[in-house]
């Protein structure tokens, strides 16, 4: 449960927070428009996305170990190329002069974009959540969501960490410090520690021995082992996927534009950054619920639990300037965010079993990299084009509402085997 919390952590430099901070220098430093550098981060980000369910399959045959290694090496190599764009942007002028430097520019940060999203928000992630997904079956909610808590904090202080190495040694030697961390710290220990299933250790899952079918509930017996295209194909699979998908593109999108949202609504910077703290304390108190309730109910319900949170903070920024706004979206976003740390963990192995799991995440990681991509375009081109963000709004408070009336049929379909 250690390593993987560790990998997920590891992930920071290819997630929206841990990229929020090089923003404003990335743009100077390459001479892109604030627009122009949105665009790139949605082409790196979709690309990546379309990659991860290819990557998903290379975790069933190579392990959880070997990816997971890989992983670390391309994110470290990555953060590399990321220290020297500048200076490759400058080199790649004098050798391609017919070149606009703005062009160059924006290719440049795009591959960048792409093999940081693709390696450390990707398969870090997905590696360090399918490790702690195999090793715990009864007490699968547990262990995520104490994972859950130590990644939640470790996100929530990312942006203040790396702002601090930007300080004491620039932002180029800010990626090259987190780079040669990896290699020194996370690699050695990824090789020593990983392995991806306690199988494989001659243990069992959740370290106690087995627990009798009988005493369990009935939505954690695995009666058959589904492959990706099986799980496809059934209505649960996407009623999840795309409410996960949904809460990406609604938190990044928030988080991008966070500081023209708060203006929109009258906010000072210091205010609306400030709205996270309470919406951390709401996430990591419903996650832990969520890691101890999940053993005795239906994951559905709260699946449903988590789209109402989601239309709920939708609500709340479309009235963020009255008095309840603020904290109806910190409220409704921290259920919606707790419930997507349980239940994106849980949901995979649970419902469709482990030896396809890789394949079946790859999928789901896919969607929701995607959905992170599209969801600062979205909001900033509806921004561009109505001076508001009203209608965007609007729109969010639609799709988690059709998702809450879908989650009544998202059963799990190891249960319905059961039950032939």
């Amino acid at each position: 449960m250690i390593v993987g919390t560790l990998a997920m952590l590891c992930s920071i430099p290819g997630q929206t927070m841990g990229f929020s901070v090089f923003t404003e220098i990335l743009m100077e430093d390459l001479g892109l428009s604030r627009v122009a550098l949105s665009a790139a981060y949605f082409v790196g980000t979709v690309c990546s996305g379309l990659t991860l369910p290819h990557l998903g399959r290379l975790y069933d045959h190579w392990g959880g170990r070997r990816l997971c290694c890989a992983a670390v090496i391309a994110t470290a190599l990555v953060l590399f190329y990321l220290s020297f764009t500048g200076p490759l942007q400058d080199g790649l002028v004098e050798l391609l002069p017919g070149e606009p430097r703005k062009v160059v520019g924006f290719v440049v940060i795009v591959i960048g974009f792409y093999f940081i999203r693709m390696s450390a928000q990707g398969v870090l992630t997905m590696a360090g959540r399918n490790l702690i997904g195999k090793w715990f079956d009864q007490r699968r909610g547990l262990a995520l969501s104490i994972s859950g808590v130590a990644v939640s904090f470790g996100f929530s202080a990312a942006p203040k960490g790396l702002d601090v190495l930007i300080e004491a040694f620039g932002h180029a030697g800010a990626w090259q410090n987190l780079a040669w961390f990896l290699l020194i710290f996370m690699l050695p220990l990824a090789w020593i520690v990983f392995r991806d299933s306690p199988e494989e250790c001659g243990m069992t899952m959740d370290g106690d021995g087995h627990v009798a079918r009988e005493n369990k509930n009935p939505d954690m017996v695995i009666y058959r082992e589904y492959t990706r295209q099986d799980a496809l194909r059934t209505f649960t699979f996407w009623a999840f996927a795309l409410s996960f998908s949904f809460f990406s593109m609604f938190s990044t999108a928030f988080t991008f534009h966070i500081v023209s949202i708060g203006e929109e609504f009258g906010f000072e910077k210091s205010d609306i950054i400030g709205l996270f703290i309470p919406m951390a304390a709401v996430s990591v108190t419903v996650n832990l619920f969520y890691g101890w309730v999940n053993a005795h109910t239906r994951l559905k319900w709260l699946l449903l639990s988590m789209n109402v949170g989601a239309t709920f903070g939708a609500v709340g920024l479309l009235v963020l300037d009255q008095p309840f706004g603020d904290w109806l979206y910190v409220a409704g976003n921290g259920v919606c965010g707790g419930a997507f740390m349980s239940l994106s963990g849980l949901v995979w192995p649970r419902f469709y079993g482990r030896r396809w799991l890789g394949a079946i995440s790859g999928v789901y990681m896919g969607l929701i990299v995607i959905a992170s991509g599209i969801g600062p375009l979205m909001f900033g081109l509806v921004k561009q084009a109505t001076g508001s963000y009203f209608l965007i709004f609007a729109i969010c408070i639609a799709l988690p509402l059709a998702l809450s009336v879908a989650s009544f049929w998202a059963n799990n379909p190891q249960r319905a085997r059961s039950e032939q």
